[in-house]
């Protein structure tokens, strides 16, 4: 059993944010840490996908590093604690499951999510002006919120009752593309491109599929196809911009028939 604990993280932040500390450390603020707090995010996905659980250790070490830096910032500034932001999950995860921790009778996963919205909404009911659509952050990657959005539009019923009125709307907003890039109207294509990566979301959503693991996974056979062409290149003593696309579509060909 280790000799550490959430505590002793807790003293260690402080001691690198006192006067004792590390000057790095002391003038750090939300604002300049928010681009580790992604990476770190980032990061714990990869060792999950890559299923290294010693690395994902490692990894959701150093996003709680981050949580505990912003609380110790917070803390400084008077504004909230550590102890808060437990507080504040631990109320909410009680509140929001009210059939493990109260006398709510559940059947399925999808009463669950039912609960789980009408106590949200509950929730958002206490705030005046506020949109159902407005839990979702505008920082998240663009495939992901059009998702989350989408999702919470179809919760009240604003979706196709199946898969090919969305696969309908997807050939609609193709043709608008086409329309647009004969025309070539710069501000009209991005709209119409905009639309149409909407769309195409909104069909995966209807299917169960992630898009952002699978626009991943297609990047990441591009990028194993691809470096079969470099490494044919160098066997052929070729350089590849002196290749003509008729000879790196061959071996694109070939890489296809390995994967």
């Amino acid at each position: 059993m280790s000799e550490y604990t959430l505590q002793s993280l807790l003293d260690i932040m402080a001691k690198l944010r006192s006067e004792q500390g590390c000057p790095w450390d002391r003038q750090q603020t939300h604002e300049s840490l928010t681009r580790y707090l992604i990476e770190e995010t980032y990061e714990v996905i990869e060792a999950i996908d890559q299923k290294d659980f010693k690395a994902l250790a490692e990894e959701l070490g150093d996003l709680l590093l981050q949580i505990v830096f912003h609380a110790q910032i917070a803390a400084e500034a008077g504004n909230f604690s550590m102890d808060d932001v437990i507080a504040a999950v631990c109320e909410k995860m009680i509140r929001r499951h009210p059939h493990v921790f109260a006398d709510t009778e559940v059947e399925s996963v999808q009463d669950v999510l039912v609960n789980w919205e009408a106590i949200k909404q509950q929730e958002r009911e206490g705030q005046a002006g506020r949109s159902l659509l407005d839990g979702v952050p505008k920082q998240l990657p663009a495939l992901l919120r059009a998702e989350r959005i989408q999702a919470k539009a179809a919760k009240v019923g604003f979706e196709w009752n199946q898969v090919d009125g969305a696969v309908a709307k997807l050939e609609e907003e193709l043709k608008e593309l086409k329309r647009s890039i004969h025309a070539q109207d710069s501000t009209e294509i991005e709209e119409e491109m905009g639309d149409l990566y909407f769309s195409l979301v909104n069909v995966c959503r209807y299917l169960d599929i992630n898009p952002e693991h699978a626009l991943n996974t297609t990047t990441d056979k591009f990028v194993q196809r691809f470096k079969y062409i470099e490494q044919q290149a160098r066997l052929q003593g070729k350089a590849l911009h002196s290749m003509s696309l008729e000879e790196m579509d061959r071996l694109w060909d070939e890489a296809k028939k390995d994967s």
